[in-house]
């Protein structure tokens, strides 16, 4: 069954990987806005979501946090996380960091003890405002599921014809190493082709990447949810795990989610 989140602040929920969540939706609410098309989104496919909604405006989630984070101060509840993720990519918003500002006043104000993660696939922090914004959250997290372009090709689908894994590592560099690099684990066929990301030859070179990036964490995953693409298959927890202590020999720390 294909999430679509219908508000702009929800939750909050127990993630896998970041405790007691709230999350927002920068997103329209009734379809998908990114830049990536991955073939494992929980969101669907780009095409099968297409929305003339307009994006919600910087006051409008502004209210809506507001409202939500003191209702939970009310009720006692304990947030350890807010978290921009939502159906699509966070960062695509035209606002974003105007949003992020006004986050980070409300945490402040509310609920101090929070931490602000934003998921991203990394391709808009070639914007000044984007990059910055990022560099001032406690979580930022950045997508990297493969060290060869024909593999981002055939999982991620990034929609602009110039991506390439050598620019995305040169940008992400420019957080020296202040920053969480996610990766998804799968395999499977899709339209076709063979997907595996789990290959030695893939492990090897993603293991240089994080080499050379030295990001502060490196959280690993594979399928949890229902995906558009039929046929793909989750990477073993051993697998990950296995991952996971290649990555630790490098001296980063690792966080696992079979």
């Amino acid at each position: 069954m294909t999430i679509l989140f219908h508000e702009i602040v929800y939750g909050p929920v127990h993630s896998r990987r970041m405790g007691c969540s709230l999350g927002v939706n920068l997103l329209p609410y009734d379809g998908k806005h990114c830049s990536f098309d991955c073939i494992y989104c929980e969101c669907g496919f780009n095409k099968d979501f297409r929305t003339k909604t307009k994006l919600p405006g910087r006051e409008l989630v502004k209210v809506a946090l507001e409202d939500k984070l003191i209702s939970l101060h009310e009720e006692g509840t304990k947030l350890d996380v807010i978290t921009f993720a939502g159906n699509g990519e966070p960062t695509s918003h035209p606002e974003f960091a105007e949003i992020i500002a006004d986050t980070i006043e409300l945490r402040n104000q509310h609920c101090m003890e929070a931490k602000i993660s934003v998921l991203s696939n990394g391709m808009h922090i070639t914007k000044q405002a984007v990059f910055d914004a990022i560099r001032q959250i406690d979580n930022p997290i950045l997508k990297l599921d493969s060290a060869f372009n024909h593999t981002v090709k055939l999982i991620d689908r990034p929609n602009s014809p110039s991506y390439s894994v050598e620019k995305q590592v040169e940008h992400y560099k420019r957080f020296q190493g202040n920053f969480i690099l996610q990766t998804m684990f799968l395999k499977g066929v899709f339209e076709g082709e063979e997907i595996d990301n789990t290959t030695e030859e893939e492990i090897s070179a993603w293991l240089e990447l994080i080499r050379e990036l030295q990001p502060r964490e490196v959280m690993i995953y594979t399928i949890d949810r229902e995906t558009p693409a039929k046929g793909l298959e989750k990477a073993s927890l051993t697998l990950l795990q296995q991952i996971a202590a290649r990555v630790e020999e490098l001296g980063i720390r690792t966080n696992v989610a079979g």
